[in-house]
């Protein structure tokens, strides 16, 4: 980036500088920005820019006060810092407390896990007020929130979110104190019990150090302890987890801690991730790629084929709930962009990403639903294009013209993918 400074400064909202353009605030209260109404026109005030946790929060007590018939606000559990893990449940649970033995099929949509990536926790509350506003106008919805619960984080890493608004826009991890007294934090997504990597717990000072032992990390201990709660006490069962990052905009699968084991249902979980990447791609035009989560954090192979990962790969949430919890479709997310700006991505995409984001959670839904492909969907508008795209692809197109048309699109890790996947 040409400047850093410059691009981090304008990540923030612009009202918050309008009237004090010192940066970071000098005050130690909470990052609460005046919300004012600019010349543009933007619909909604609170997409059109990055918002703290300050206002996040109140933000979501009103979409529980304002739709009491189907939006429930909620707690997960108590951070390091001794925050509340705030989060929203929107559906409609028609035999809830008349005494029904069925459990009640719930979605996990998260995001904020690494408290740098603003765009995660936009995008959650984004999906989140997408379908609260849309419950009773769009029969889709109301089908799907009659169906399932969803459950929005819009982050779990509350501290750390805090810490990138007042101090360091580029904090990863939590704010936990380590065994070493000047480095601070654990990585949340390295950190839950499965396949818990301890070769990594060497260097407190990493961007990913997952702590000593699996569950250190508070946030993700609460998370793993709320969701088993759940599962045995409240009558849930967790079918769906929608793990949402940035960047590099992919949709990963189990496994993440190894290359060398494939999960049970690896079919289905790359059928559906096939179908989230292709209804974001009608929706917005961008390439999702789709590969398991240990293939995505590869960066590059040696001569002796040794593989250089981009962070570690044990102890990930999206392996837990898979194995742990028996969430058949555990999905990790990385949304936009592919590097231009990574972390600091503009508020301007903020919308966009929601949009597509969206449709792919509608995607994901209609294929829990038992609507697998284009066919009887509840959602004609979007399965449409989808019937239009594959009624192109009928024209059965050699593999070179398939190779050939791909390298034209700019994925050539797609390409070895998709040909490994045919093989």
């Amino acid at each position: 980036m040409p400047d850093l400074a410059k691009t981090i400064y304008q990540s923030y909202p612009s009202v918050t500088f309008a009237s004090d353009p010192s940066f970071p605030p000098s005050h130690a209260n909470a990052f609460t920005p005046t919300l004012k109404a600019t010349r543009d026109g933007v619909e909604n005030i609170f997409f059109r820019d990055y918002q703290p946790l300050s206002v996040i929060v109140p933000w979501m007590r009103l979409m529980a006060s304002m739709f009491t018939s189907h939006v429930r606000f909620i707690n997960i559990g108590t951070t390091y810092e001794g925050r509340d893990i705030p989060a929203l449940r929107v559906g409609v649970s028609p035999n809830l407390g008349q005494g029904g033995s069925d459990k009640r099929k719930t979605i996990i949509i998260s995001g904020g896990a690494h408290a740098r990536e603003w765009i995660s926790v936009s995008t959650v509350t984004y999906i989140a007020w997408s379908l609260i506003t849309a419950f009773g106008k769009s029969p889709g919805i109301t089908k799907l929130l009659q169906e399932f619960d969803f459950v929005f984080i819009p982050t779990i890493n509350p501290d750390g979110y805090v810490y990138t608004w007042e101090n360091d826009r580029l904090w990863r991890k939590n704010r936990q104190q380590t065994n070493l007294r000047f480095c601070r934090g654990l990585d949340l997504d390295r950190a839950f019990g499965f396949e818990w990597d301890g070769n990594a717990a060497s260097n407190p000072c990493s961007e990913s150090y997952p702590g000593e032992q699996p569950f250190e990390a508070i946030e993700a201990h609460r998370l793993a302890e709320w969701a088993k709660n759940e599962t045995q006490h409240n009558k849930v069962n967790f079918v769906g987890l929608l793990d949402l990052h940035s960047y590099s905009q992919q949709v990963l699968y189990p496994y993440s801690y190894s290359c060398n084991a494939d999960p049970p249902s690896l079919e289905n979980l790359e059928e559906l991730g096939l179908g989230l990447a292709k209804a974001i791609r009608i929706s917005s035009g961008q390439q999702y790629g789709v590969a398991s989560a240990c293939e995505g954090a590869v960066l590059s192979k040696t001569s002796t084929d040794a593989t250089s990962r981009m962070e570690t790969g044990g102890g990930s949430a999206i392996d837990w709930f898979y194995h742990e919890l028996k969430v058949r479709y555990s999905y990790q997310i990385k949304l936009r962009d592919t590097g231009a700006y990574g972390f600091l991505l503009p508020k301007e995409n903020i919308v966009p990403t929601g949009e597509e984001a969206f449709n792919a959670v509608k995607y994901f839904g209609d294929y829990l639903l038992g609507n697998r492909g284009i066919e009887n969907s509840i959602f004609p508008k979007l399965h449409s294009s989808l019937a239009s795209e594959a009624k192109m692809q009928d024209k059965s197109p050699t593999v070179e013209q398939e190779i050939s048309y791909e390298i034209e699109a700019g994925s050539v890790d797609d390409v070895d993918w998709e040909l490994k996947r045919r093989r």
